[in-house]
């Protein structure tokens, strides 16, 4: 590996959050638009621009997918009411211009921004806004088990046929361009949640044209809408085409913001890291995301820049309890106290990624420094196993193949060597790879005889309700998790007012959630990207959010 001292020098660091800690927003009115929010760029952008990903996209219909590389696409495609800064995490303007919560957080309302359409020409207006929740809020429970990592659920808790459970009420029409939604009960990250690319605006006449409900089509072992095969959104990229070769964006001519340099796009999926790095020095890419240690050094010595990301996800060993003998405290123990941590982030992930004993970002707000962690001990290991009357059950360990995503860059890899610490300990794996686009996120996260899986998490906003909400906020088939009181805690502190109260009530959580392994978290990776020497600059983001109306080219 290059030495720190050599990665210093070849990395352009990413701005991070401002300590990632967000204003709580309660009785406040959100900002006014900047003055440069409406600007059109002085020149029309002429550029191509050439991506390399990881892998393709697994539908482009954000609302019912999970998938970072279709956020990748549709966060130049679709827009929500409000984004986010990339350098300070707080909430800013986009289809919204301004907003203001009342009625103790309960009632929010919004004023959208004026003379905005969708590609296909649809005005942007309030009645498509409420369009969009309205679809949102009422999934039909056959998509809900077609699509399982439907955000909308993680965030709002249930659907119009549960409506005592869930957290939305509803969205109105106050005028063309205002719009008001209410909740049943508060939620402190409301307005950060709304920032993730799952509740970005599609148009409502595509929607239905294109029968986005209607999960009928199969591409990639998934099965998506035709919606999902071409989004149409107010962003300042309309979808082009998706082939098996690459997924193409061409600039939106009527485009309400700066529409930067870039007129074509082209995302080009190469799912092995070498290939990604080949791709880049042979001229056929411009950049490509997800560098691994084992290609680092050789693109240091190539004079290439690398922008790295500041940690903002954890990557773990899913286990599920639905599957016996994990039902089992002590088995469970057991398979954390086998792993080697630190084997695994020096030997598969980049310098300076620490190892993780809880769900939760060290830089955020609720996490906790005294989190129980067992550590590595195999011979503890072994002594919990016969303990527990472990017999040496087959346990099957699924993990994906050909695919790098920002918390797992090589899982073939530390596939084979977390299984060779479990067997060490006298676990019986059976391996199950499946490919990334066979499905594989799909098959982990619903019920089925996975008893291990490797899986990561990368945060979208700057609150540890996104990181436990989604993962251990209820009952999910991944983990096959009933813990009634933490499911509580979740619910209570996502209703808390920021401050110390609620880091307290994260903390115990965090603890909590250590103690009764429903998974073990590994790391909390560092991901980079490599660009050529045609980039200027590039809007890596934590979080992901990366327009590239904001990459800045070489003149």
């Amino acid at each position: 590996m290059a030495s720190s001292k050599m990665r210093r020098l070849a990395i352009q660091g990413a701005a991070m959050f401002m300590a990632l800690g967000l204003a709580a927003c309660t009785g406040n009115a959100g900002p006014a638009p900047s003055s440069s929010a409406g600007s059109a760029s002085s020149a029309a952008p002429t550029a191509t621009f050439n991506f390399g990903t990881a892998s393709m996209p697994l539908g482009l219909d954000p609302a019912v997918t999970a998938d970072s590389e279709a956020y990748r696409v549709t966060r130049q495609v679709l827009e929500g009411l409000v984004g986010v800064d990339g350098s300070t995490g707080q909430t800013t303007p986009l289809l919204a211009t301004e907003w203001k919560d009342s009625n103790n957080g309960l009632t929010y309302d919004f004023t959208l921004r004026e003379k905005v359409v969708f590609h296909d020409g649809t005005p942007f207006d309030a009645a498509a806004v409420c369009a969009n929740f309205n679809r949102w809020f009422t999934f039909a429970p056959d998509l809900r088990k077609q699509a399982p990592g439907i955000q909308f659920q993680s965030v709002f808790k249930a659907y119009s046929d549960e409506p005592v459970f869930s957290i939305f009420k509803d969205c109105k029409v106050v005028s063309t361009g205002k719009v008001q939604i209410n909740l049943t009960r508060p939620f402190t990250g409301f307005l950060q949640a709304l920032t993730l690319p799952a509740f970005a605006i599609s148009s409502p006449t595509a929607l239905e044209t294109q029968k986005a409900n209607v999960l009928d089509t199969v591409r990639n072992g998934q099965a998506i809408s035709a919606y999902a095969t071409h989004p149409v959104g107010t962003g300042p990229y309309k979808f082009g085409s998706w082939d098996n070769q690459k997924v193409t964006l061409t600039t939106n001519e009527a485009y309400w913001g700066n529409r930067g340099q870039i007129a074509t796009i082209n995302f080009i999926p190469y799912d092995r890291a070498e290939t990604r790095q080949q791709a880049l020095l042979d001229g056929k890419i411009d950049a490509y995301d997800l560098v691994t240690p084992g290609t680092f050094d050789q693109l240091v010595k190539k004079g290439m820049q690398i922008i790295q990301r500041d940690p903002f996800s954890v990557m773990y060993l899913g286990i599920n309890q639905a599957v016996a003998p994990l039902d089992k405290l002590e088995v469970r123990q057991a398979i954390e106290m086998a792993i080697d941590k630190e084997t695994l982030i020096r030997r598969f992930f980049i310098d300076n990624t620490s190892q993780a004993s809880q769900f939760v970002p060290p830089k955020l707000s609720g996490f906790n420094n005294n989190a129980p962690s067992l550590g590595y001990n195999p011979d503890k290991a072994k002594e919990l196993l016969k303990k527990a009357g472990y017999n040496g059950e087959e346990l099957k360990f699924y993990y994906p193949l050909n695919a790098t995503r920002a918390y797992m860059p090589t899982p073939e890899k530390i596939y084979a060597e977390i299984s060779r610490q479990l067997v060490a300990v006298g676990i019986n794996i059976k391996p199950v790879p499946i490919d990334w686009e066979n499905g594989y996120l799909q098959k982990v996260q619903s019920p089925g005889d996975h008893a291990l899986h490797l899986l990561g998490w990368n945060g979208s906003y700057a609150d540890a309700d996104n990181f436990l909400g989604p993962l251990f906020g209820e009952s999910r088939a991944e983990f096959g998790y009933t813990d009634a009181e933490i499911f509580h805690k979740i619910e209570r502190a996502r209703a808390l007012p920021n401050g110390d109260g609620r880091n307290t009530e994260y903390q115990s959580i965090n603890a909590g959630i250590a103690a009764s392994v429903p998974a073990v978290p590994i790391a909390f990776p560092i991901s980079a990207l490599a660009l050529s020497n045609k980039v200027e600059s590039y809007p890596a983001s934590p979080v992901l959010n990366e327009v590239f109306t904001n990459v800045r080219l070489k003149p």
